[in-house]
């Protein structure tokens, strides 16, 4: 029995035409066979997985063709089986049809030739069927894929040129933080629950829906008018927690009556961007595109556009912010931060408020990133030479550089062509960017340290880590989130936050660093909790080298 044959049921009660069809296609395909109705269904039942094709005779003992056909229909798991019918009676052929049956073969049969040609080209359709099946759906929600749902926004556009359609974009609030308090069979479970949802609603919206990415669905709908009742009709009976008490929280991004001439891409890229604008609001619930944010797409796309020269161009600048350890009679310089700054030709300074979200959205943050470390790097080697002078460099590591296999090997080539120690060169990391595979970031930043660099981790305080994993991660030293020096010194001052933290760090064994601090006031309550290290406006805001000297020459 060959495993690589294609699989043929056939269906007939009369052994001479079993025998017959049995002689034209055993070369090609591995032959089962029945002679009744309920033999057959056993049959199929049993090999249902593996079956290319039945060929089936409408008069049977026992049950019907017919009644076997109206079996198969009715399943979901035996209806994508094609049914090749066996008949003389032409009459039945329309009812054949409506029950499902694929293509009919005469009988008496005709030129073994023509019955391998239609067997041949039902098979192939159908294997051509199943595998758009296969790609066409997300394996976890069973929704679109992108590649195909763009392709369905298309032949949608053809077939109603002049129906106003909307794009939206769904995202579920915090998903992060449920994916990382619950776990990853949880936060699958309410994806799955929420794509069921979501999918339900589509025919009421002449809609189609797409699993786009973690949290992120996309959906090509007629136009809609409350998307109030939308979002609410979203949320039904879907909880974001084990006890079932807290619902889940849905926002939407609305590109409406889109623009058919452009691309669909862009389509929902609007929508997403409108989307992204209430990400962190727990106020608004969705947002509609609007002239603003067109200006803004606009802008945003000439700074994707005139992002390799300006790599080229050295547009980009690193500007350095001191930090000073306070634990002593008098600040002591430790080390620096080395922050990105673009200077623009034509457009002036553009803020890394600007720029940084748009480099990450868009895939280059690795390229600019990289880009900072060797200019960081070429500094403290020409701060050496020049001044004799020793300060440790922090940048940033993003999320996506922590995936990159070569990523040790990159950052040691770079401090070894500067002639400095893998300690000169402190790493950042954000908090968020360990709260998925923390496995995996765990396992990076230990070969990290083990090559000699130090790990900070910075905006502590906002990313939804969980101790445990904070625990286990390799650090130097934790970075005290500006917002929380904010509030401590706002009208109503608390600094229990801020406590906490230094608290936590004292646990690890590792200092506090405190950014975004602003006067002498802040500077005596942080020395007085245990801080170790200050960074802000109270000693410098970022600075251009030349700016920085200074610092160094003063130690």
């Amino acid at each position: 029995m060959d495993k690589n044959k294609r699989k043929i049921l056939i269906v007939e009660d009369e052994f001479v035409n079993r025998e017959i069809l049995k002689n034209i296609l055993k070369d090609d395909y591995e032959i089962f066979e029945a002679g009744d109705g309920e033999t057959a269904l056993e049959l199929l039942n049993s090999k249902k997985n593996s079956l290319s094709l039945i060929l089936l005779d409408l008069f049977l003992p026992k049950l019907s063709g017919l009644e076997i056909l109206n079996t198969i229909q009715s399943n979901t798991e035996l209806n994508n089986i094609p049914v090749i019918v066996l008949t003389s009676d032409k009459e039945l052929e329309v009812q054949c049809l409506q029950y499902g049956a694929s293509d009919f073969i005469s009988k008496p049969y005709p030129d073994s030739s023509i019955i391998k040609a239609r067997i041949n080209r039902v098979v192939e359709l159908f294997e051509d069927r199943q595998t758009i099946k296969s790609t066409e759906r997300d394996a976890l929600t069973r929704l679109y894929t992108k590649e195909y749902f763009y392709k369905y926004v298309a032949d949608e556009d053809k077939l109603n040129p002049n129906i106003n359609m909307d794009a939206i974009a769904v995202g579920i609030r915090s998903f992060h933080a449920i994916k990382e308090r619950f776990g990853s069979s949880f936060s699958d479970s309410l994806l799955i629950r929420f794509s069921k949802r979501i999918k339900k609603l589509m025919p009421n919206i002449f809609g189609m829906v797409c699993h786009l990415e973690a949290d992120t669905f996309i959906i090509y709908s007629r136009h809609v008018d409350d998307y109030e009742s939308l979002l609410k009709e979203l949320s039904i009976d879907i909880f974001v927690d084990k006890e079932k008490k807290t619902p889940i929280k849905v926002q939407m991004g609305i590109y409406q009556n889109v623009d058919k001439n452009i691309d669909i891409d862009v389509r929902f890229d609007r929508a997403k961007t409108a989307l992204n604008k209430i990400r962190d609001s727990v106020v608004k619930n969705y947002f509609i595109f609007d002239d603003k944010l067109k200006e803004k797409e606009l802008f945003e796309e000439e700074l994707i556009e005139s992002f390799q020269t300006a790599i080229d161009e050295k547009q980009f600048v690193a500007f350095y912010q001191p930090k000073f350890n306070i634990q002593g009679d008098t600040p002591k310089l430790v080390s620096a931060e080395a922050l990105v700054r673009w200077k623009h030709p034509q457009k002036g300074l553009i803020s890394p408020g600007i720029f940084i979200p748009l480099f990450e959205e868009k895939g280059l943050i690795q390229q600019l990133d990289l880009y900072v470390w060797k200019e960081a790097a070429s500094q403290m080697r020409k701060w050496q030479e020049k001044y004799h002078k020793h300060v440790p460099v922090s940048v940033n590591v993003s999320r996506i550089d922590l995936f990159d296999p070569t990523l040790v090997e990159t950052l040691l080539d770079i401090v070894k062509e500067n002639g400095l120690e893998s300690k000169d060169l402190l790493l950042e990391i954000t908090e968020s960017a360990c709260t998925s595979d923390v496995n995996a970031i765990i396992e990076k930043t230990s070969a990290l340290r083990e090559a000699g660099f130090k790990i900070e981790m910075d905006d502590f305080g906002t990313g939804y880590s969980s101790l445990s994993m904070i625990n286990k991660l390799p650090l130097d030293a934790l970075k005290i989130d500006m917002i929380f020096i904010r509030n401590a010194f706002s009208s109503e001052s608390d600094n229990k936050m801020i406590k906490i933290i230094i608290d936590i760090a004292s646990y690890l064994k590792v200092p506090t660093i405190a950014e975004g601090v602003e006067n002498k006031e802040q500077v005596a309550v942080l020395k007085e909790l245990g801080c170790e290290i200050i960074q802000g406006y109270y000693f410098s805001k970022p600075v251009p080298n030349e700016e920085f000297v200074p610092f160094l020459i003063a130690e």
